[in-house]
């Protein structure tokens, strides 16, 4: 809305063609989001207090970890609602919306919060931890990420190559297989996030380093200059998406600040699944898919310890870890819950900076 604006604006003060700055729209995008968000989120805890929209309890299955997180019950959740409120009203205000990157990554995140709304909609009006079947929620988030590779694929000048990290000329050519390839991404991240989000500020202070981290990579990427010195893909108006990315940060920093142990509020599976889809869709649209596995390393491992705990029970009846996710398992060992979240940052930060080493190191 802004961006539209200030053309109108500018015959009055030359000072409006700061807009034509993506560096300040992003800036101005984080802000938004934050301050949106530090308005907001008093509101909307007091209104999920007042009509008991809380967690179930957790753990009950394990006596130990129950324990532990028994003062979570009963704590307002859904909180991903205005996580992607801050993102989407921030991005209105300060993102060029004439650019159709931006549209795609918007309307992931848009229809993945829906299928996670759904989900905790469901947990509070059935009063228990169940909410959309298993397979019904994959088969929403599968046709959503259906929708988007067909999407994408179709795109005119797009490619079907794969941007390896560390290498200048090696390409990995798809064709068909870019289709796959992409709704493995987006449902694999939107899970992956979901598996993170077990306590508080872990899964929200990773997901905004990432997109910090790809705020600059969109930015690059769409800087014809700067993609030819870094010897990377030139994405025509992936620029935009640093304003995305930036509002994501703000919306992030605002949720965090009540989302810190102990928390105020959880996202739930609203804002969990829109998070993993909004990182999956920038990935995706800036060709640095394969570098998700190194700025989101967090999540990815969060994921492979449900993969290899399931695997290894179900093969030899035995339990790799204590139990999982892998911060459930640091917890039993007796990790306090601050201790665990934080050095999970720590570990987020270091493999954010690596991914952003690899725009040089190729």
């Amino acid at each position: 809305m802004f961006y539209e604006l200030v053309d109108t604006l500018r015959a009055w003060w030359s000072g409006f063609n700061v807009k034509r700055y993506i560096t300040f729209r992003a800036a101005m995008a984080a802000v938004t989001a934050f301050a949106m968000s530090l308005w907001l989120y008093p509101r909307m805890i007091a209104w999920l207090t007042a009509i008991r929209l809380g967690e179930p309890a957790r753990g009950a299955e394990i006596p130990k970890l129950h324990a532990l997180q028994q003062h979570k019950t009963g704590t307002p959740t859904m909180g991903g609602l205005l996580i992607v409120g801050a993102l989407v009203g921030s991005t209105w205000l300060w993102a060029n919306w004439h650019e159709p990157l931006v549209w795609g990554a918007i309307l992931v995140t848009l229809a993945l919060g829906l299928v996670g709304w759904r989900d905790d909609y469901l947990k509070w009006t059935r009063r228990r931890s169940g909410g959309l079947p298993a397979r019904r929620k994959l088969a929403y988030q599968l046709l959503i990420a259906l929708a988007f590779a067909l999407w994408y694929a179709a795109r005119p000048g797009v490619g079907t190559a794969l941007d390896v990290p560390f290498a200048k000329e090696l390409v990995i050519e798809l064709g068909w297989l870019i289709v796959p390839f992409v709704m493995l991404v987006v449902v694999g991240s939107s899970n992956a996030v979901n598996l993170a989000d077990g306590l508080d500020g872990l899964a929200i202070g990773c997901a905004t380093m990432i997109a910090a981290a790809y705020a600059g990579m969109s930015y690059v990427s769409g800087h014809q200059q700067f993609a030819e010195y870094l010897w990377i893909p030139y994405i025509q108006g992936s620029g935009e998406l640093t304003v995305f990315c930036a509002g994501l940060v703000g919306a992030g920093m605002g949720f965090l600040w009540y989302n810190g142990h102990p928390a105020s509020l959880f996202m739930g599976d609203t804002g969990s699944l829109a998070l993993g889809g909004a990182l999956a869709a920038v990935a995706v649209l800036i060709k640095k898919e394969l570098l998700l596995v190194i700025v989101g390393g967090i999540f990815v491992v969060e994921a492979l310890s449900v993969m290899i705990q399931v695997a290894s029970f179900q093969l030899t009846g035995r339990r790799v870890f204590l139990m999982a996710p892998l911060h459930h398992h640091f917890q039993l060992q007796g990790w306090p819950e601050n201790k665990v979240t934080v050095r999970f940052w720590i570990v987020g930060a270091v493999l954010a900076l690596m991914s952003l080493s690899t725009l040089k190191l190729r």
